[in-house]
């Protein structure tokens, strides 16, 4: 959990949230990783924190990073490196399809998943569902670079949880995409990871040629075990062709991974994923290219063994994600 504390130098020896520096009064943002390490950012201010009726929310302006967003003391964005994250969520599955026009967002309050799929010219409707309507409402009031997304006439915000609003959808989707926290033990959103939700909720919301994407948690070579490889093999479960890939994100001190997944394969090149591109995306991206997102796909050796060995399936019989246990000994084996 994170903590936000000032300190006029004498520090408490607590080793959570207030350390000092000299005589200087300074305030740092602290955030427990793992067992035994935790991460800290120096802050400029604090800019606001709150609470909604889901979870507590602040937003910093931290020297490192910048503004960054933290929710329920998980650090969800930061200003500098976002954009790593959200083109990595984003892109691959809209530039793998033949022509997304319809696009369902499962969580995303923060704006930015929706600000890079509208770059897309061939969207014509994103659906973003969030159950925390003062999360989105804050996101659009105070991340100035999302504001034209909360605008975009493309953009329907939906306040719902992700699943009742897909299971009485009418609708079908290009691509589905889960923008949203990790599962954790007692968290809001263990059930949006599971078979029987994407076998029965996910996959018959999808066109022909659908592409269901989401974020898979920390992928180092250390971490991946905590929930990256348990979601990858649930997925391949359920559809035919499953691609894991990861980027580093400094702000997060780990490599992050996301998973993709279709009943139709996954052909493009990284000449041809360029090409669409420059067809379709508006502006220039700033971390992804056909070169970077084919690397990507090459897991270490590592990793690349351990998943293939997963024999773990979250299921709706198992209760939850015990997160950061080094595996997932809640999942029953598929």
């Amino acid at each position: 959990m994170g903590d936000i504390s000032s300190s006029n130098g004498k520090g408490n020896g607590s080793g959570n949230g207030i350390h000092g520096e000299g005589t200087r009064k300074n305030c740092w943002y602290e955030e427990e990783i793992a067992q035994n390490l935790r991460w800290c950012y120096a802050l400029n201010s604090i800019l606001h924190t709150g609470a909604t009726r889901y979870q507590d929310i602040a937003l910093l302006d931290t020297k490192p990073f910048g503004k960054a967003l933290v929710i329920d003391g998980k650090l969800q964005s930061t200003e500098i490196d976002e954009f790593i994250y959200h083109e990595s969520l984003v892109h691959p599955a809209l530039l793998h399809h033949p022509n997304p026009n319809m696009i369902f967002i499962m969580g995303g309050g923060e704006g930015s998943t929706a600000r890079e799929i509208l770059r897309h010219r061939t969207v014509e409707r994103v659906v973003m569902c969030d159950i925390d309507e003062e999360v989105v409402d804050f996101c659009k009031s105070h991340l100035v670079a999302n504001r034209d997304a909360f605008f975009d006439s493309r953009l329907q915000v939906v306040i719902n949880d992700a699943r009742a609003q897909l299971e009485k959808s009418k609708d079908q989707f290009d691509v589905i995409i889960g923008d949203l926290a990790d599962p954790l033990e007692g968290g809001p959103c263990y059930q949006l990871y599971t078979k029987s939700f994407y076998e029965s909720t996910v996959k018959p919301r999808l066109n022909d040629g659908g592409i269901f994407v989401t974020q898979a948690g920390p992928a180092g070579v250390f971490t991946h075990t905590e929930v990256f490889s348990c979601i990858y093999n649930t997925l391949r479960h359920v559809f035919r062709y499953v691609v894991a890939y990861s980027a580093h994100i400094p702000s997060y001190a780990d490599t992050w991974g996301w998973v993709m997944a279709s009943d139709c394969p996954f052909t493009v090149d990284a000449e041809e994923f360029d090409v669409r591109i420059r067809k379709r995306i508006k502006g220039e991206n700033r971390y992804l290219d056909g070169k970077t997102f084919a690397s990507a796909a090459i897991l270490s050796k590592a990793v690349r063994k351990s998943l293939e060995k997963e024999t773990q399936v979250y299921t709706e019989h198992t209760a939850k994600f015990i997160y950061g246990h080094g595996t997932c000994p809640n999942f029953q084996s598929g």
